[in-house]
């Protein structure tokens, strides 16, 4: 069976409330494929999703040292992003997300979790701001294109606000 049918199967017959059983299902395969960009992209998901954010790290680095493309691409950086911040490394998610961002433009949801990663970081201020820009970027409803305008506008002054923490 061809590897990209395998792991199909393997995640079609996942549990997200119990991902040993995927996590034991791929691991052979990353063995026998220890330099397949997907391969190793599906284990970090595995352990990302089971809630082992410090070993998904390691294979999102390696899938994305072995040259994932196209949506695997943007998957990753979403998930590994999300990952760096839960594991409170917030400026290297950031920088991540940033990258994610520039290589794909069209895709809103990287915003929404790059603004999670901001207010995560004490942020709040940029955090807001951004998800005004992704609604006003990407909600196509009549009402937010004839407020666009002011919508940016108050997403600029929000940005500009000096962000203040609790003490």
């Amino acid at each position: 069976m061809p590897l990209d049918e395998e792991l199909d199967l393997i995640f079609a017959d996942r549990d997200r409330d119990n991902m040993q059983p995927t996590i034991d299902a791929l691991l052979p395969l990353c063995a026998s494929h220890p330099e397949n960009a997907r391969v190793l992209y599906e284990v970090g998901g595995a352990y990302d999703t089971a809630g082992q954010e410090d070993i998904a790290q390691g294979f999102y680095e390696k899938a994305l040292a072995a040259g994932l493309e196209g949506d695997l691409l943007r998957r990753c950086y979403l998930q590994y992003g999300s990952t760096l911040r839960n594991l409170g490394e917030y400026e290297k998610s950031g920088e991540i997300f940033g990258k994610a961002r520039t290589a794909f433009p069209g895709s809103p949801e990287l915003g929404v979790f790059e603004a999670i990663t901001l207010h995560a970081a004490g942020q709040p201020n940029e955090s807001i701001a951004l998800l005004l820009e992704v609604v006003a970027e990407f909600v196509g409803t009549p009402d937010i294109q004839r407020y666009k305008p002011a919508i940016n506008g108050n997403a600029a002054y929000i940005r500009s606000l000096e962000e203040t923490r609790p003490r």
